[in-house]
């Protein structure tokens, strides 16, 4: 399997192979044809009924052939990329690859019944699969974005965690937009800081908490160089866990509306799970560990 050609070789099951030369094949509608075409004259010639094709995943580059595969009535069929390593040198003592050799080390493997069906959805299944992936990609962006949160405060400003434990704290990040370092939360003093507060008709803050804030303003040992990158810095941060919190919620809704769609899914939003850090249940089904 590669990003735009692939390679084919063929065999029976007595590893006795029916072509002089691998079949090179463009990742593409055409490509596809030609190599289903090649399949099917081979099997007319020598009398066989069923064909498995199988390959060893390259990261995503499978999966256009595969559903292909799948669509015309094809199972395809995947090899381990640690056996292929290892089985490579069977032959020849060498662990190099190559077009011609790897295609006949898979052949070897799928003869041997060393494969796995993967599981290509469909329709509702398809869309929930994408979505949930999405959804993961957007946990790991908050997640490096809190690391470099995390990162920030340690610099600049390492007696904030003492205030507020939640980075996700309205109170404290209605002060952070204005007086990002302890300097200017230290100019704002606690008047100004409970002002912000109230400009907003924030409940639940008022002047202990500002003058806790600015207490742990006054005597922070953070770094007082290079104060505009820093603001800045803060800033990007704070946007950037907005925008991915705002897309991960969005994600879950509509992955909540697609489930509805899924025969039985009352019965199986019935069944007890486990939940995560926010409260979210978990569940398991044939699309993996998905968080509803």
């Amino acid at each position: 399997m590669g990003s735009e050609t692939h390679y084919a070789r063929a065999f029976d099951w007595r590893n006795y192979e029916y072509t002089k030369k691998p079949l090179e094949f463009s990742n593409t509608e055409a490509g596809f044809q030609t190599f289903k075409a090649w399949m099917a004259d081979i099997a007319e010639k020598h009398g066989k009924t069923a064909v498995i094709s199988g390959m060893e995943p390259t990261g995503h580059y499978w999966f256009a052939l595969g559903k292909f595969l799948q669509d015309n009535g094809m199972k395809p069929v995947h090899v381990n990329p640690h056996h292929v390593k290892k089985s490579k040198e069977l032959d020849d003592n060498n662990p190099n690859k190559n077009d011609r050799k790897d295609p006949k080390t898979i052949a070897a493997l799928v003869n041997e019944g060393r494969f796995s069906y993967p599981y290509i959805p469909t329709g509702i299944y398809a869309e929930i699969r994408s979505l949930s992936n999405l959804r993961f990609q957007t946990q790991e962006e908050l997640t490096g974005i809190k690391n470099r949160l995390a990162r920030w405060f340690a610099i600049y400003f390492p007696e904030y965690k003492d205030v507020y434990g939640d980075l996700k704290a309205v109170s404290g990040r209605m002060v952070l937009r204005e007086a990002p370092l302890p300097e200017d939360i230290r100019e704002l003093g606690v008047e100004g800081v409970n002002r912000i507060w109230r400009d907003a008709k924030l409940t639940g803050a008022g002047m202990k908490r500002a003058k806790t804030l600015v207490t742990a303003a006054e005597h922070s040992v953070g770094s007082k160089e290079a104060p505009e990158a820093a603001r800045m810095e803060l800033k990007n941060l704070l946007d950037d866990m907005d925008v991915y919190t705002a897309r991960q919620e969005g994600l879950l809704r509509n992955i909540e509306e697609k489930l509805k769609e899924i025969p039985y899914i009352d019965n199986l939003l019935a069944i007890k799970g486990d939940r995560n850090g926010d409260g979210q249940r978990l569940y398991s089904g044939s699309w993996g560990h998905r968080t509803l």
